[in-house]
């Protein structure tokens, strides 16, 4: 991958359905538009901070995988087969299964007119064909999955300048709802409760970040090209996060946007008139192309961890031809497939059991009530931020522990610039992320953090079974031969030390 197509898996992968969403719960739980802007820009800030971070750990701990890499080469085999282990058996597949079902959803509802409940045999259908398409793309070609993921990153890129374009529009002709703006900070919540959800439902739109430090290996000169891109795109989608908001609030009245869980299809079916069915149909292609991105990126995190030892042998294998991790994309996509089909996607929510839903919604009139929040945040999961809490203090580590050198450098003009963050940088970071994983916890304990660390728990014993006592079963090898010949792939000989 270039540079481009770097902008283009970090903004498609961070632009999903969070902002056509989001916008609505982050205006409920901060009570005012000046202090929702404030937490959109926020939320921007903190992910650059955590993407900086990010890069400097890439440059000191080169090669794919992302988390898993960088905590297995600074605190050892334990920890990242933790990391691995909830990213393969739940994070990833199920983060896939929901964009997936949410994707189905968008695609089937113009066909139900008036229909409350969809026939979830159809949604789950469509779901797992859109998961079996993306397998099929990924496993063909991976410059056709990038080309695939361009072509849906300029288009949803384009649909958000469209409704910030109207919006502007609408200012300028003096049709805009302008009260809302200047209402600016009034009524803001006093509750820290209720900042701290906004900067949760926020946060999930920002999620996709770190999607470039899981393909490391297929960056075309990382060394320049990994920072650029973030540089690019994460000031890029704040920008377009903050502007799509104000025109929210120019388009939308107060009880439009509090009664109004889809605050894009409400803003289409205002401003476009008959052609508002464009917004479904840019939601469902930001919604596809954002799984996209997910099964790219994180099906190499499954490959390295194989390379590795810590996943069967076979997934750390390449198709001979295609050369695409055709194992890995398969075993993701069969444990998408599982989940696809006994749940929809409130109950691969409650699976996950996200932090989301630990803070009752405040209460904003009738409009409001019955506001359902639970699993609109599902990568800004507990574990995802216990995760990067512990990326991140591999940095802070490395920086006190170990005299490395930095070879990551930013060329800007005649000069070479060194890259290392300032150290407040990963400090921050790392509080944030503390905050963030504790804050549910003591706030609103409830019985899903215990069933989080019994799954965990249950890693150590999968670890000491298979991977430090190599307990394996001898058909194992023969599988593994024999699906070898059936997928027609091959041991990589890239060697990433």
């Amino acid at each position: 991958m270039g540079l481009w197509s770097a902008v283009s898996l970090i903004t498609g992968c961070m632009i999903g359905s969070g902002i056509f969403m989001s916008p609505q719960k982050v205006l409920i739980y901060t009570g005012s538009p000046g202090t929702s802007l404030v937490i959109w820009a926020a939320c921007g800030l903190l992910v650059m901070l955590g993407a900086l971070c990010y890069a400097e750990l890439a440059a000191l701990v080169p090669g794919s995988g992302g988390e898993y890499t960088y905590i297995l080469r600074t605190y050892g085999s334990l920890p990242a087969f933790l990391v691995i282990y909830s990213f393969v058996l739940v994070g990833r597949p199920a983060a896939i299964t929901a964009v997936s079902l949410s994707f189905a959803e968008y695609v089937v509802v113009p066909f139900y007119p008036g229909c409350s409940s969809l026939p979830q045999a159809v949604v789950k259908g469509v779901a797992a064909i859109c998961i079996l398409l993306l397998m099929l793309v990924n496993c063909w070609s991976s410059q056709l999955a990038t080309m695939l993921m361009n072509v849906c990153t300029a288009a949803k890129v384009l649909s958000l300048l469209v409704i910030v374009g109207d919006g502007a529009v609408a200012l300028g002709q003096g049709r805009g709802r302008t009260e809302a703006l200047l209402s600016d900070f009034h009524n803001t919540t006093q509750q820290v409760g209720h900042i701290s959800m906004a900067f949760y439902q926020a946060l999930w739109s920002f999620d996709g970040w770190n999607s470039l430090n899981y393909v490391m290996e297929e960056l075309k000169n990382p060394d320049q090209n990994l920072t650029w891109a973030l540089m690019i795109s994460i000031p890029l989608v704040t920008c377009l996060y903050i502007l799509v908001n104000i025109s929210y609030l120019l388009v939308l009245s107060p009880s439009e946007i509090l009664s109004s869980d889809t605050m894009a299809v409400s803003w289409g079916n205002q401003v476009l008139g008959a052609w508002a069915w464009l917004v479904p149909l840019a939601v469902a292609v930001s919604i596809f192309g954002s799984a996209n991105g997910t099964f790219f990126s994180g099906s190499r995190v499954c490959y390295v961890a194989a390379r590795e030892g810590h996943l069967p042998q076979i997934l750390s294998m390449v198709h001979v031809h295609r050369l695409t991790p055709a194992p890995a994309l398969m075993f993701t996509t069969a444990m998408a497939l599982v989940l696809v089909i006994p749940g929809n996607f409130s109950t691969i929510i409650n699976f996950l059991r996200q932090v989301c839903s630990w803070w009752p919604a405040p209460s904003t009139g009738s409009a409001a009530q019955g506001l359902v929040v639970s699993g609109s945040c599902l990568p800004s999961s507990f574990l995802g931020w216990l995760t990067y809490g512990t990326t991140i203090s591999c940095l802070l580590y490395l920086r006190m522990k170990k005299d490395l050198p930095r070879p990551y450098k930013v060329d800007l003009g005649q000069v070479s610039v060194p890259l290392q963050v300032p150290i407040i940088i990963p400090a921050i970071m790392l509080l944030a992320s503390v905050y963030l994983v504790l804050v549910p916890i003591i706030d609103h304990p409830e019985m899903e953090f215990l069933y989080i660390f019994l799954f965990l728990l249950s890693g150590f014993l999968v670890y000491f079974l298979f991977v430090y006592f190599q307990c394996q079963p001898r058909c194992l090898h023969v599988a593994t031969m024999h699906l070898q010949l059936l997928l027609e792939v091959a041991p990589s000989t890239k060697n990433v030390d």
